[in-house]
């Protein structure tokens, strides 16, 4: 329960009262500023609390946004601030502050908010009304340019990202936001909405798995049911200001566990189908190039979100382009977002076979990779950005690298010279050559102790060059390339699922990092990087496995490694992200 403390003379015909009580909030009414000081003081400490003008005319919804979203401590619209339990000490010296000015007379809200001497967040609202008339004709202009907007057409739009992809806004959003609406009001949560989709997701992989044409147009049917039920679990998050850690965590590791199932839904399906067909290298390659795709995206934001000279001509060249309407949406699809992507494969599911939808979903990707990363280069190659520790922290973290890592970089601080990319460039470029080459032969395993050696060197100095953001992905790529292509040698069933198995838990982790990091929360614990080996560690594991075993006992380590980490993994992460301190992260930026 909220409590409201409505302050100053009760103004005749004024809903205000009633409108917080629509929103959840006990209402209490104080005279003057020091009966709102008692009444602040006798609420619990570990409730939300807010201070409401009684002269608010305003939109409902401009209340909703100012007062209840639980992502801030300290929030504010004109004539009204409410602080949660993180905020509560500095409100409260605030308005201690104007009662020893002036306790016997009415309270000022928006006086209050600059005396707050902390960060306070301001909604945008728009069209939204909230304003604090001070006399009769103010108020009852603000009454009719409350008449005047339709805050629930105002909050059905906010529902919807202002950025996303075309498939997305013009083929999901446009009755999604209704469906989210039709969910508020029956009191779903966007978490159980995320847990349906992953649900109607997995219902798809399994019918894709029948091998069956039945079975194909249901799952490409079902895929898109999913996606409708993820975009309005976003919009009914937005719509009703129902965010949570909880629901971060859900949304941020949901999408890529129903793109994966479904990708190993395809390739069961093709094995069992009248062909039996294996496409199992291409799903593993599909979720590969994703994964690495979505690092590459990762590592750029992270090292050139708060660099300084953060301009080149390349990003005045895309700021120009984003003045012409088409070119916008051309750029945005192209990338191959995720609305496009299962729009994509749920079609070729539908009207084609497992291997036609692997093959055309490789080529989309791999174009989309090579535009985006490009041009990532060429922006990163022309500015003269100045790069903070805290960026080329984030990009040693994502690297992931482990315990051989840390010792052999004590060798090699004085001889690591040149970029860090080249570093992990090179290392990767010999570790992938290698195991094409030679396969489980010694060669490898020698290229893999090389590899260990040189992805230390990468990381030895902070990564602050101006291509080092590339270090992490190339990392991945080693990694997952190595498991691929050895697991594909290996030539015997099942060693390319138990390969996908071991590659899915361990991408698992590789995006639970990211979260942390976006959430200010830091990198994984050390002793959980330590305990998986780091990706140098597993690597070099992998590789020595491949040399001393059989490939039938080959295909079963996989397995058994793929289960060790994905326990670890996800122990670590449930209990964090359902801990009191996770960080409320919502992804509002490009689609995924």
């Amino acid at each position: 329960m909220s409590t409201a403390i409505v302050t100053g003379p009760p103004v005749p015909g004024s809903s205000l009262e009633n409108d917080l009580r629509a929103l959840g909030f006990e209402v209490r009414t104080a005279s003057d500023t020091a009966e709102t000081e008692a009444l602040l003081a006798a609420v619990p400490a570990d409730r939300r609390v807010a201070v409401v003008d009684a002269r608010f005319v305003g939109h409902v919804h401009a209340l909703r946004l100012g007062l209840t979203d639980p992502r801030f401590p300290l929030a504010a619209i004109p004539g009204a601030v409410t602080a949660q339990s993180a905020g509560r000490q500095a409100l409260s010296r605030a308005l201690a502050g104007e009662a020893s000015a002036g306790g016997g007379t009415a309270l000022a809200v928006d006086g209050l908010v600059t005396a707050l001497d902390a960060d306070v967040h301001h909604p945008e609202l728009g069209s939204l009304v909230a304003a604090v008339p001070a006399d009769p004709q103010a108020r009852n202009e603000a009454r009719q340019a409350v008449a005047a907007v339709d805050d629930e057409a105002v909050r059905l739009k906010s529902a919807v990202k202002s950025r996303d992809g075309f498939f997305t806004t013009f083929f999901i959003s446009p009755y999604s936001r209704y469906l989210a609406r039709w969910c508020a009001r029956r009191g779903l949560t966007p978490n159980q909405v995320t847990t349906a989709s992953l649900v109607t997701a997995l219902i798809a992989a399994s019918c894709a798995a029948t091998g069956t044409r039945a079975g194909f147009v249901a799952a490409g049917v079902l895929l898109i049911a999913s996606f409708v039920l993820d975009c309005t679990d976003g919009q009914l998050a937005r719509y009703s200001l129902q965010y949570s850690t909880l629901g971060a965590w859900l949304d941020a590791t949901f999408d890529r566990a129903k793109e994966y199932a479904y990708y190993a839904g395809l390739a069961l399906g093709a094995a069992r189908g009248g062909g039996h067909d294996d496409v199992w290298a291409l799903a593993l390659g599909a979720m590969v190039l994703q994964t690495c795709r979505h690092v590459v995206d990762f590592s750029f934001n992270e090292a050139n979100h708060d660099a300084t000279a953060n301009t080149s001509p390349t990003a005045a060249l895309s700021g120009r382009l984003d003045s012409v309407g088409w070119t916008v949406w051309v750029r945005r699809m192209i990338v191959l977002p995720i609305g496009e992507r299962w729009a994509l494969i749920a079609v070729l599911t539908a009207a084609t076979t497992p291997r036609i939808t692997f093959c055309v979903l490789l080529i989309g990707c791999a174009f989309a990779a090579t535009y985006t990363t490009a041009g990532r280069v060429l922006r990163s190659l022309t500015r003269k950005a100045k790069r903070t520790d805290r960026a080329a922290q984030a990009l040693a973290d994502l690297a992931d690298n482990g315990p051989l890592a840390e010792l052999s970089a004590r060798v090699l601080r004085r001889a690591a010279r040149g970029p860090a990319f080249l570093w992990a460039a090179g290392g990767t470029a010999l570790l992938l050559l290698t195991a094409w080459i030679d396969g489980s032969g010694p060669a490898l395993v020698v290229a893999a102790v090389g590899y260990v050696l040189i992805s230390s060197g990468a990381v030895v100095k902070p990564l602050k060059g101006a291509l080092d953001w590339l270090v992490p992905p190339l990392f991945r790529a080693a990694e997952y390339g190595t498991v691929l292509i050895l697991a594909g040698k290996a030539g015997v069933n099942g060693a390319l699922p138990a390969a996908f198995g071991l590659v899915a838990a361990v991408a698992y982790h590789h995006y639970d990092t990211v979260y942390r990091i976006r959430g200010d929360a830091g990198a994984p614990p050390a002793w959980l990087v330590r305990a998986i080996g780091g990706q140098e560690g597993r690597t070099l594991l992998v590789t020595v496995l491949a040399a001393v075993l059989t490939a039938a006992q080959f295909k079963v380590a996989l397995t058994v490694l793929a289960v060790v980490v994905a326990g670890l993994v996800l122990v670590e992460s449930i209990r964090f992200w359902v801990s009191a301190g996770a960080p409320a992260v919502h992804d509002e930026g490009e689609p995924a």
